[in-house]
């Protein structure tokens, strides 16, 4: 009985005699695990540096007063490039696709998604152009101020709180009148 024991299932695989030799296996496995989520991540990481260096002659544009956009990449779970605060790009669910998400008050919506480096950079650009002309357009002060709508003439309030306790006053008074008829 010095050997280990065989499960009925695979007999060539000795069944773990003690739990220490069990846990190592299952670290093994973990770890072997870990180092391809790390290899995907670094894919992911490597490609986003790609596309950032070809976001580089975009941004060499982008005059030095406009401090709207803030280029970088954020190694996290999900590696994502930055183009602002709220537009980003990460890579889609096959790791090879880009996608380019802009956060809004209703949610995350896609600018522009595909296989193709050009594909993005030109979606990027666009989204550029459209910030800093809303920048702009934010910036401009109006030359002349709007004239408020003349507010309509306010009218006394005397006179239908003086009708309405005249009615009301002449309504208990022909109440009383009908009670007094009644009790004759």
């Amino acid at each position: 009985m010095s050997e280990p024991e065989t499960s009925g299932t695979n007999p060539s695989q000795p069944r773990p005699v003690r739990l220490r030799d069990a846990l190592l296996r299952a670290r093994i496995e973990a770890a072997d695990r870990t180092g391809v989520v790390v290899d995907l991540r670094d894919a992911e990481v490597a490609r986003l540096e790609i596309l950032n260096d070809a976001l580089d002659p975009l941004f060499a544009q982008v005059p030095d007063r406009i401090d709207l956009f803030d280029r970088g990449i954020s190694q996290g779970d999900t590696p994502r490039l930055w183009i602002d605060v709220v537009a980003h790009i990460m890579m889609g669910r096959d790791k090879r696709q880009y996608r380019f998400v802009q956060d809004t008050r209703f949610g995350r919506i896609v600018l522009a998604e595909s296989h193709d480096t050009a594909v993005i950079v030109d979606a990027v650009t666009d989204y550029v152009a459209r910030r800093i002309i809303e920048r702009e357009h934010a910036m401009v002060v109006p030359s002349e101020p709007k004239q408020e709508a003349a507010a309509p003439p306010r009218r006394s309030r005397l006179w239908p709180f003086v009708f309405g306790f005249i009615l009301g006053a002449a309504a208990l008074f022909g109440v009383a009148v009908l009670a007094a008829l009644r009790s004759w």
